[in-house]
């Protein structure tokens, strides 16, 4: 039976049934990868893992609404992307720029369900194009969430020299996503108290 629940509409008909089993599969198969997507959102592991198990409480809790004909992965990703919009709105913080690029690829994402998990993996994509040690250290401040000094003191390395690494990180992305709207709207989004400042 493990097995069929690989199968989208299988699971969303076992979900509408009741299955903890298949609402195990669910958790099981998409809780991580949905943690890390939330946080590279919100850049807070706390956050994320709130979000996420929100996402997931919603879906148990209105299993019925589920429809057999839609991709429960791209709903997943919608409704964590959901969710963090929400709680954004209700940030004071929230600077007039970030609520219009929030704004921006909610519009987007409404068009297409899978849109935003087709920007997520763009933008990946383009991460792991970085040099090597460009990519680590990047990678090392906007996922993991370390502070410079951190990285420096890690990597035995000056704090100017973490900063102009991360600085050529943001650069070559920058130039990757010239011209394409949605990507450039994600990009902001995912690291946004940083490209403010750059």
């Amino acid at each position: 039976m493990k097995r069929d629940f690989e199968d989208n509409t299988v699971l969303i008909k076992q979900l509408k049934k009741g299955n903890e089993k298949a609402y195990s599969h669910l958790l099981n198969c998409y809780h991580h990868r949905l943690c890390v997507y939330a946080d590279s959102l919100i850049n807070d592991k706390d956050v994320a893992e709130d979000i996420v198990q929100n996402v997931f409480v919603r879906i148990w809790e209105k299993r019925n609404n589920l429809k057999t004909d839609f991709s429960i992965k791209s709903f997943l990703y919608k409704s964590v992307f959901n969710e963090f919009i929400d709680q954004n709105r209700k940030r004071k913080s929230v600077t007039a720029l970030e609520k219009k690029y929030i704004d921006a690829l909610d519009s987007i994402v409404k068009e297409d369900n899978a849109a935003l998990e087709k920007l997520f993996l763009m933008v990946q994509k383009e991460i792991q194009t970085l040099p090597p040690k460009c990519r680590m250290i990047f990678l090392l401040s906007k996922k993991e969430g370390l502070s410079n000094i951190e990285i420096a003191e890690h990597l035995d390395l000056s704090i100017k020299t973490i900063e102009s690494h991360i600085t050529k990180a943001f650069s070559i992305l920058r130039k990757k996503v010239n011209g394409k709207t949605e990507m450039q709207t994600f990009f902001f989004l995912l690291f946004r108290t940083n490209t403010l400042r750059i």
